[in-house]
């Protein structure tokens, strides 16, 4: 890992409070997602696991919450021009309902690899896709270019105050499920990837659940956030790999999601391709949900051992299931 340069620091610019407004943006908008328990997954652990099944959420994953909390605060004359953001899919899909909502144009710059299913979705949605060489080309560069051609509203993948806050809703609601459930998170644990969605969480339980720890799960290979955290910089993974864990393959925790994490993430556990494969088949057979890999992470960490959940009640996220059907066929068959 190499490192990179902070950047402004806009740590100040995101809240608790800015969480609630999103979440009152959201209302109606967004599903409130279930968050169930399992009594397998309870005994095997030796705790008490909440999970927050934000595949069910629109588009299947958590993103649409940053999405429409962004572009819904545009201007009239921004929805006319349109929005234009980079993704592997799951941003992608959330900005381009988000963008439909609005009846704005929307422009995704997608990995050309991209899992065929988030690139249908994303046309269905009717936005357009300018494809790139994740392992060559640059995709800020690209969607930035795209933003001052067209003059498109650029919404970022996690590294924007109201994509952060927006995410945040996902804690700030499954705190009050948990509540509604006679219990309170002594840890949660978050599928990591450029940090929009735990920085979003960890702001807004500081606040309201200050005991709470905040766990990274990561996949191996792609684990710079808590790599960062322990070093005291922004590092940046080596992009040239390959993980099936598309979702969470940042490059770099972002220049504002990094100084949130590193003062609020307690710690981070990297997860191996057969532990992630694992929790999608743990998921499928005793939870009947759907996972794909990155949406996996904190459930594989979990399962592993990797963070304690003995005597402790965990909440964590399923963050998206958006998965090929034959990878997870594949997935299924191995570690089934």
């Amino acid at each position: 890992m190499t490192g990179v340069s902070m950047g402004v620091d806009q740590v100040d610019t995101v809240s608790a409070e800015g969480v609630r407004r999103a979440a009152a943006r959201l209302k109606d908008k967004a599903l409130v997602t279930p968050l169930t328990e399992s009594e397998t997954l309870n005994e095997r652990v030796g705790g008490r696991v909440l999970l927050k099944a934000e595949v069910l959420q629109h588009c299947g994953s958590f993103k649409f919450r940053g999405a429409y909390n962004l572009i819904s605060q545009l201007s009239a004359e921004q929805h006319r021009r349109g929005v234009v953001a980079w993704s592997s899919g799951n941003h992608a899909q959330g900005v381009a309902r988000a963008a439909k909502l609005f009846g704005a144009p929307a422009t995704i710059v997608m990995p050309a690899d991209a899992p065929a299913i988030k690139a249908e979705k994303v046309r269905a949605y009717g936005a357009e896709i300018v494809s790139y060489d994740r392992y060559r080309d640059d995709r800020e560069a690209i969607g930035r270019a795209i933003s001052e051609e067209r003059g498109q509203f650029l919404v970022p993948s996690y590294d924007h105050p109201d994509i952060i806050e927006g995410q945040g809703t996902l804690a700030l609601e499954a705190a009050a499920q948990a509540e509604d459930m006679g219990a309170r998170f002594d840890a949660f644990v978050v599928c990591c990837g450029g940090g929009g969605l735990t920085s979003g969480c960890a702001t807004v339980l500081e606040d309201i659940s200050p005991h709470t720890e905040v766990w990274i799960a990561e996949p191996e290979g792609f684990d710079e956030t808590w790599a960062s955290i322990k070093a005291g910089r922004r590092l940046k993974a080596d992009v040239t790999q390959t993980t099936i864990c598309d979702a969470l393959a940042s490059p770099s925790p972002g220049a504002l999601t990094f100084p949130i994490m590193q003062r609020l993430v307690k710690g981070g556990a990297s997860v191996t391709e057969d532990e992630v494969g694992a929790a999608m088949a743990f998921a499928f057979k005793y939870l009947k949900l759907v996972l794909e890999p990155g949406g996996a992470a904190a459930l594989a960490a979990i399962l592993a051992g990797k963070i304690e959940a003995k005597g402790r009640t965990i909440g964590l996220t399923l963050s998206g299931g958006n998965v090929d059907g034959a990878l997870f066929a594949r997935i299924l068959a191995r570690c089934g």
